[in-house]
């Protein structure tokens, strides 16, 4: 679904910073060779990962679906220089592609790549986050928010994506993954250990910062 028209989405791109070289090709080679491009968190959305991060300033971060690597590498735009940056992805496929454009990168020494299931790899990385971005299965969404938690440090941030789900959460008949996203929203915005803001960013980016634990 499209929020906004093509002329305004391009108006947007075209009074926002520019992404580099290295996110562009990451961007026509996801789009040329990998199924569900769309996936991709692209331009736009990826320049305010980027903003987000270098506002805070993380340490650490914790990335829950790799995809491509695009996401990945806009958020590191902002890690400190002695920091880590975990990225967990189930689909091998898709982390060859990321472990390709990550060591193209600057940020090659400082990305942890990690294959597999997320729920079982979260809790063997001994490190708190300031930053956390989850993008992968929605129907755990919630289980995410719960096991990365008590992970993250106060005044750190954990952003989740498509959680407008192409406008369908507001539908009165959901479908399961609708259901949990909605779910999701919800959750995060009657937890006091957060505040929270639903941004209308492409499909919708629940960014909340933890206030207390």
């Amino acid at each position: 679904m499209d929020f906004l028209s093509k002329e305004i989405e391009g108006y947007i791109e075209n009074h926002s910073s520019k992404e580099n070289d290295l996110l562009s090709e990451l961007n026509r080679e996801t789009w040329a060779k990998v199924l569900m491009p769309r996936m991709l968190s692209g331009h736009v959305q990826g320049r305010v990962l980027s903003l987000l991060s270098n506002l805070t300033n993380p340490t650490n971060i914790i990335e829950i679906g790799t995809y491509t690597g695009y996401s990945a590498l806009c958020l590191a735009e902002g890690i400190k220089s002695n920091g880590e940056l975990h990225t967990i992805e189930i689909n091998e496929e898709h982390a060859d592609i990321a472990k390709i454009f990550f060591e193209k990168s600057k940020f090659s020494k400082i990305i942890k790549q990690h294959i597999g299931e997320a729920k079982n790899i979260i809790n063997k990385i001994d490190k708190n986050f300031q930053l956390a971005f989850i993008d992968a299965d929605k129907e755990n969404y919630s289980n995410y928010f719960d096991l990365l938690i008590d992970k993250i440090d106060i005044n750190g941030i954990i952003i989740a994506d498509n959680v407008l789900w192409s406008g369908k959460v507001i539908n009165k008949d959901k479908d399961h993954e609708t259901q949990e996203l909605d779910y999701y929203n919800k959750k995060v915005d009657n937890d006091s250990r957060v505040e929270n803001i639903l941004l209308s960013v492409r499909d919708g980016l629940m960014v909340c910062r933890k206030i207390s634990n």
